[in-house]
Formats: C-alpha cells, structure tokens, sequence
C-alpha cells in the first residue's frame, strides 16, 4: 500500500528554520520526481519544490533560496530544508509523488498524507 507521513513542522518565529520530512512506504522515491506542496487557508496550492529521479531540483520562486528539497534513498524519505521562514510560509504543507517541475501544478490526484502544519509568526 503507497502511503505517505509527513512531519517536522511546527511554530517558528520569523528568520526560523524547520525541517520537514516524508516518509514513504510501498514505493521507492528514488523511482519517482517528488515534490512539496502546501496550502493556506482560503488559498490555492502551491506547488514550492520539487525533486527529479535524476536529482535535478526546481522552486517556486517564494521559496527559492531559502527552501532545499532532497531524499534519502536509503531511508526512503523526502526532506524539505527551510530558513528564512516568512509568515507567508505559514501553510499546511504536503508531499507528492509525480512531481517534477514547479513550473506546472502540483499532481490533484496520487496518494496524499495528512500534512504537516507550519506556523510562522512575526
């Protein structure tokens, strides 16, 4: 069964830095372009960054320099490196399998965990 967890967020202030994490069971991410999303209350997705099979890594240009998306093939997890964080980060964030490239939207189907919910205060 594929699954996806997300974890690692939490309450930062403004300049802080989180780590987020995705571990994924049922299929290797090593084998699939893997990507982080997150969404806001009332707002749409947005897809922030994304990693291919190759390792090649794209951003969203609002978090680009600030967040670093890589895996773990051995461990078999997504991680997500943020610093800087900004109260516009504040989102529920989530990976995706099929995600290659942040210049398109991130997949609406595809196995989805629960999210992880970071919160940026000023």
């Amino acid at each position: 069964q594929v699954q996806l967890v997300e974890s690692g967020g939490g309450s930062v202030q403004a300049g802080g830095s989180l780590t987020l994490s995705c571990a994924a069971s049922g299929f290797r991410v090593g084998g699939y372009c893997m990507g982080w999303f997150r969404q806001a209350p009332g707002k749409e997705r947005e897809g922030i960054a994304a990693i291919g099979i190759d390792g090649s890594t794209s951003y969203a240009d609002s978090v680009n320099g600030r967040f670093t998306i890589s895996r773990d093939n051995a461990k078999n997890i997504l991680n997500l490196q943020m610093n800087g964080l900004k109260p516009e980060d504040t989102a529920m964030y989530y990976c995706v399998r099929r995600y290659c490239n942040t210049r398109t939207p991130p997949p609406a189907g595809g196995p989805r965990g629960q999210g992880t919910q970071v919160t940026v205060s000023s």
